[in-house]
Order: C-alpha cells, then structure tokens, then sequence
C-alpha cells in the first residue's frame, strides 16, 4: 500500500470569458472546493475577473486560448493565419486541423501565446501554472512552443492522461476525444529542461461533472499529485465567442460545492491544493 499523500489541485477553466462564468468558480473557490483557476487573458470579463480572484485569494494559471471566437492578445493584424478573419477559430478541431496542414504559422502562434502571458500578467496575474484552453497545448509543435514557456518561466504544466475506462463506451464522443488526448499525452517525448507535468483528469467529464461523476473521480485518484478540472457556472449562460457551447455548469457548481464532496475528500485523505502550494510542499 502507497504511503505517499493524495494531494489534489481543482482547476477551474475559462475564467475571463463570462460573467456567469466568473462567478460560478468565485463561488466554488469561496464555498467549495476549487482552488485554482486559469484565466483566458484577452476574455471579456478577464480584466473584472483578475481583479475578483486577486481580491479574493484564488490562484490562477494562464488559459492558452487558439480557439473559441475571442480576439487575438497580439492583435489580428500581426497573427493573421492565427485569427483568420480577426478572431480565434470557433473549435479545437478547427485549429488543429489548420495548424497540422502548414496554414498556420509557427511564428504567430508564438507570438500569440507570449502576447497572453503578457496580458494575463498586465492584469495582475501572479500566473502558477500553464494549461491549454480545449487541450491545444498537447498538438504536436504546439507542445514543445508550451513547454519552451513554461521552462523559461519556471511554470508547471497541465496534463490530462487519464487512461481510458470502460464507463467512457457509453458516451462515444468525449470518449474519442479524450483518448486522443491521453494518446498525445502519453506518447510526447520527455518534458523540456525538467518542465514538471501535472497529471489531470475530467477532461472526459468536462461540462457533465456533476456530483456522482466528481465521486467517482474522487474514488479513482491515486496516491500521488493530481488535477481535476471542472467548469462550474451560474445557471444556463449563452456564451456569444461559442453561441453552441452547452455545459452543465450549474450542476458542477452544485457538486463543487457539495457537503457529500468534501466528506469524501476527507474519507479518502486526499489535500487540497493550488499549483503554488503543491510546489511549496514538494
């Protein structure tokens, strides 16, 4: 039996992109059991949002953004393949698919990603970490642009590599894409210059986290440094950059903030954490 400590970070997405949004992770952090979030620099609500995290004790990491219909950090005209028509294109599928058939330049996507690291940092983010807004950071040639970052910044980095289970059959869709990303995840070569990688699940729950997925989730953790990520919210939003997108966010605000949640946090012994702190107590 391990002896090492559960020690676990509950990452909150997309801070910055709406006021619903924003308030929903402000809620979990202060009531639940979220204790970081990541922040889309050049969102909407991103200037309000830093500000409310600083206010109220969150720590945030950096939402590398190369899709959702946001407008680009380093401005359009100086990363045109990036922003085709003056925005981010509308889905990771989108971008993935312009970026490994050459209509994407490596150059302007480095230019983008630094533009909002800069950003986030203007608006007084203490930035703790580096993640990928839908995942786009594990692309082959996007991920060594990421970890040249976080290198550099002495940063962690977000990595979901949870391995496949047999409850995922029932839901095809995010099952395929989560195992493409644990394939990606799994097989890239060593992390640069000892870039530390955190290894994260509920990317296959990502948007139906509600309170009996968290504890399964909660019920598989192993010993060891783990993330979950989630996307509460407050009730039913319409997200103009991705008028389509539907997620559960009430439901995972409600299991965040769970009286059953944190009771299983105790049962199982498992820390909370944010990035910073699980840095401080390696």
């Amino acid at each position: 039996m391990s002896t090492r400590p559960r020690r676990l970070i509950v990452n909150a997405d997309d801070l910055g992109l709406h006021p619903s949004l924003d308030a929903g992770i402000l809620r979990a952090n202060r009531e639940g059991i979220v204790t970081s979030a990541t922040l889309l620099a050049m969102g909407p609500t991103a200037p309000e949002a830093a500000s409310r995290a600083r206010e109220q004790g969150l720590a945030v990491g950096l939402h590398l953004a190369l899709s959702t219909r946001l407008e680009p950090a380093a401005g359009a005209h100086r990363v045109p393949t990036v922003a085709p028509d003056g925005r981010l294109r509308a889905s990771w599928a989108e971008f993935a698919k312009a970026w490994l058939t050459g209509k994407v330049r490596r150059a302007e996507v480095e230019l983008e990603l630094e533009s909002q690291l800069r950003r986030a940092r203007e608006l007084g983010v203490e930035v703790d970490h580096l993640d990928g807004h839908q995942h786009l950071h594990l692309l082959p040639g996007i991920r060594p642009m990421v970890e040249a970052m976080a290198a550099r910044e002495k940063l962690p980095v977000r990595w979901p590599d949870a391995l496949p289970r047999a409850r995922w059959l029932r839901t095809p869709g995010p099952a395929l894409k989560t195992t493409l990303l644990t394939v990606l995840a799994r097989t890239a070569p060593r992390a640069r210059h000892g870039v530390r990688r955190v290894s994260a699940g509920g990317v296959f729950e990502a948007g139906r986290l509600d309170e009996a997925a968290l504890l399964a989730v909660l019920d598989a953790m192993p010993a060891g440094d783990f993330e979950v990520g989630c996307h509460p919210g407050e009730g039913t939003p319409h997200v103009p950059e991705d008028p389509a997108w539907t997620y559960g966010w009430q439901a995972e605000l409600e299991a965040l903030t769970s009286a059953r949640v944190k009771a299983r946090l105790a049962e199982r012994g498992i820390q909370l954490h944010s990035y910073g702190t699980l840095a401080s107590a390696t």
